[in-house]
């Protein structure tokens, strides 16, 4: 369930108005959140992980920012399935080659994400996105797969990420270059069940999603901690975006059964539709985790 809905304040994002929550980390710290005040936070389990991280202050089109974004307190869920290369070639830059399972075939995701303690605060966001090849790697491809699969260090090209903030919606649009909107996300994962249900722009149903959880195995902080690269196109110029996952709770389901994927009238499953999903391969879930989210840095691609 979504937290009860706060007392809001209006703050400048790089020339945007946006609301956020008065009061909350972003109105009182701007980015900037001491360490020692949100460990007091019951729904944090601990900020070692962000102690190894000092923040930088930069220049971004969104103005003068701190980075990396942390998010204290967080979940989410992946399923992956196997599509036909070619029809994720279709949606693809030329720059960017699908990481293939086996020839004609590729992966696909559809993703979830509940960030509960934030230096944005709480938000919720759902993608549709692609495994890649990393940019400017020619070497072979089975390790890149291996390393995708286990979930140390996944490249990836989102097509669809709605957020249900404004901040969320301009920082990752205007300062990421994600396709991100604003529409109802609903995410609840817990170690019984991962659901969701994605808005139109209508108020009806673009996705649905529920499925049992896996079982869920606890790592020590700093033990299980992966990395995800995503690629971006920013006034004609290509960026890379690095985040990194500091997994506290996970499971895995291969071959999952009883997925209950909806597809309704929407962006999100117009984009899945479009890449022609065969089969969910994999099913990830994360019911506690933390992570921090670097600025994108210009990347040249080939």
């Amino acid at each position: 369930m979504t937290p009860a809905a706060t007392d809001t304040v209006e703050v400048d994002l790089g020339g945007r108005t946006v609301t956020v929550p008065k009061d909350g980390l972003y109105d009182r710290f701007r980015m900037d959140t001491p360490l020692d005040e949100v460990a007091q936070d019951p729904r944090v389990p601990g900020v070692g992980f962000f102690r190894t991280l000092p923040k930088a202050q930069v220049d971004s089109p969104i103005g003068p920012t701190r980075t990396p974004n942390f998010y204290y307190a967080m979940s989410s869920a992946r399923l992956t399935m196997l599509a036909p290369s070619s029809a994720i070639r279709k949606r693809l830059p030329a720059e960017l080659a699908p990481l293939e399972v086996a020839p004609g075939l590729a992966l696909a995701s559809v993703m979830l994400f509940r960030y509960d303690v934030c230096d944005i605060d709480f938000y919720t966001e759902a993608a549709v996105g692609v495994a890649v090849r990393p940019a400017r790697h020619g070497g072979p491809g089975l390790a890149d797969l291996v390393s995708a699969l286990g979930d140390d260090h996944l490249h990836s090209y989102v097509f669809s990420l709605p957020v249900n903030t404004q901040i969320a919606q301009v920082r990752g649009h205007d300062g990421y270059g994600f396709p991100k909107w604003v529409t109802d996300v609903d995410v609840d994962i817990d170690e019984t069940r991962t659901t969701a249900r994605i808005a139109n722009a209508d108020g009806g149903v673009d996705l649905a999603f529920s499925a049992a959880t896996p079982k869920q195995k606890r790592h020590a902080s700093g033990e299980k901690v992966s990395t995800l690269t995503s690629y971006t196109q920013r006034d004609g110029s290509w960026f890379s975006t690095l985040n990194q996952t500091n997994v506290l709770a996970s499971g895995t389901s291969r071959f999952p059964r009883g997925i209950d994927l909806t597809l309704g009238e929407g962006r999100v499953s117009d984009d899945l539709r479009s890449l022609k999903p065969i089969r969910a391969v994999q099913f990830d879930v994360n019911t506690g985790a933390q992570a921090a989210l670097h600025m994108p840095v210009p990347f040249s691609v080939r």
